[in-house]
């Protein structure tokens, strides 16, 4: 499991280390990390010795890891260039290290003039401008400084995260660094994992400087690989039938949007459902494609026995839709809340719940339960789950370019799941992923649980089904076993 913690924890995490370690260990074992991999980069491209390398550095200690690398790398033959964008406020001994190696210095200004002159001579850039004490994106120097040298087409490595996104949001306030690679270091930061931030950092390359134990056992955010995932995953036994695999309630569709209610179904059933109990007007295509599904005229809580219900695809506003919901939510088994019925639900319904509610908006559905605008949302994605989960005492997934989960507890970790892909923005994608997390609720997953794994198998399914091409929702919802073989391989 991928950890990501605040800078405030990091802080403290550091300062208890370096209180153990001579001075200047921990920032020499940041170096040797960055060093590292700025050779392998060099490598792939041809060779470290004779290479050109120019380090952007600011004034504080990224800076000066930055530094320290780059005088590593001019001792193994590499030409180094600093280019300072606070001149005498660069670290001083990552200054001398470097000068004493061979490296050479230059102020911001002259670095953004020289940029198209060595645009056909620099193998590498390092972003070493702000670290994880930044704030408000970069400053005009330093913006033009870092468009000078993305103009000159080579690769970037950020130090720690790249400068100018915020390192516990993951929100971008101005310009910032967009890295090919993000060197970080002892931790992951919430900032490299959440978009709109974590799309800038491109690959993450984690180098263990000793901080682990520092470090309190409760992280910000947990990222959920493959041997997690296939721990929470449902697998019947040789007594099981379909009851004790779980029967999930299926409430979607309408006469303009039957197709949600397939889709939606598809999703449950794919999705390891011992049985499917659909209820709605789209019981005719529903059964067409399913005939196993379970179908009933309604209300939903006459249909018969289920473990967890799904409310919302393509169920339309009007009153016998806004009746089903009402319905779901009077009942005391888990409930999953999606698209249409997210504007059809009460708050106060969903708060005095006992059994758990799990709500699954996309930004734009988010903001309209917030009151907020859609931009406020998909810019500060962290902070808006965080406040819908305890606004409506439910765990909620936020849908969109970095998936989140987040429970009503603020002490619980956030989820950030790893596996989605933009080939998942297609209609009918978000039906899917509701069936099949129903169904994960209904074997009796704990919502935050079955949010999460749901998540993670919907995003390996769509890179199945798409193989880097366009895909369909029913061709996600095909491909929900060959997700799950993956996961338990």
């Amino acid at each position: 499991m991928r950890t990501a913690y605040s800078v405030q924890t990091v802080r403290a995490a550091e300062q208890a280390l370096m209180a153990r370690l001579p001075e200047g260990a921990l920032m020499q074992r940041a170096a040797a990390g960055l060093a590292a991999a700025c050779a392998d980069v060099l490598r792939r491209r041809g060779r470290v010795y004779g290479s050109r390398v120019v380090l952007l550095v600011g004034s504080g200690d990224n800076g000066g890891d930055a530094l320290y690398a780059g005088a590593r790398l001019a001792r193994r033959g590499a030409g180094v260039r600093a280019v300072l964008t606070a001149p005498g406020r660069a670290h001083e001994g990552g200054l001398a290290a470097l000068l004493a190696a061979g490296g050479r210095i230059a102020d911001g200004v002259e670095g953004a003039r020289g940029a198209d002159a060595w645009g056909g001579h620099i193998d590498l850039v390092v972003d070493g401008i702000t670290g994880i004490g930044g704030r408000g994106g970069l400053r005009p120097d330093a913006a033009e400084l870092v468009r000078a040298f993305a103009a000159t087409g080579a690769p970037l490595i950020a130090v720690d995260l790249p400068s100018g996104v915020e390192a516990d949001t993951g929100e971008v306030l101005g310009e910032a660094v967009r890295a090919d690679a993000t060197v970080t270091f002892g931790t992951y930061k919430p900032g490299l994992l959440v978009d709109p931030a974590a799309e800038r950092a491109g690959a993450l390359h984690l180098v263990d400087i000793g901080l682990g134990p520092e470090l309190p056992e409760v992280p910000e955010l947990e990222v959920l690989q493959y041997a997690d995932v296939a721990a929470l995953l449902p697998v019947p036994g040789a007594e099981s039938d379909k009851y004790r695999r779980g029967v999930v309630g299926v409430v979607a569709g309408s006469a303009r949007y039957p197709g949600a209610a397939v889709l939606a179904v598809s999703g449950a059933l794919r999705g390891g459902a011992g049985a499917v109990r659909y209820v709605g007007p789209g019981a005719g295509a529903v059964i067409a494609r399913h005939p196993e599904t379970l179908v009933h005229a309604g209300p939903p809580s006459k249909a018969g026995r289920v473990q967890a219900w799904v409310v919302g695809p393509g169920l339309g506003d009007g009153a016998q839709a806004a009746e089903a919901v009402r319905d779901v939510l009077a009942t005391e088994v888990a409930v999953l809340v999606d698209a249409d019925g997210l504007r059809l639900l009460d708050a106060d319904a969903v708060r005095e719940r006992a059994a758990p509610t799990v709500l699954t908006p996309h930004a734009g559905e988010a903001a309209a339960l917030l009151g907020v605008p859609r931009e406020e949302v998909e810019a500060g994605r962290l902070a808006a789950v965080r406040e819908l989960a305890a606004r409506y005492r439910a765990t909620v997934l936020l849908k969109g370019s970095t998936t989140l989960v987040a429970t009503d507890d603020p002490a619980t970790p956030v989820r950030v799941n790893p596996t989605g892909t933009s080939w998942l923005a297609t209609a009918g994608s978000g039906d899917v992923l509701s069936g099949l997390t129903g169904s994960l609720l209904a074997a009796g997953l704990a919502p935050r649980d079955a949010a999460s794994a749901g998540a993670h198998l919907h995003g390996l399914a769509a890179r199945h089904a798409s193989d880097g091409s366009p895909v369909a929702a029913q061709d996600v919802a095909e491909a929900i076993p060959a997700a799950w073989r993956d996961v338990r391989a």
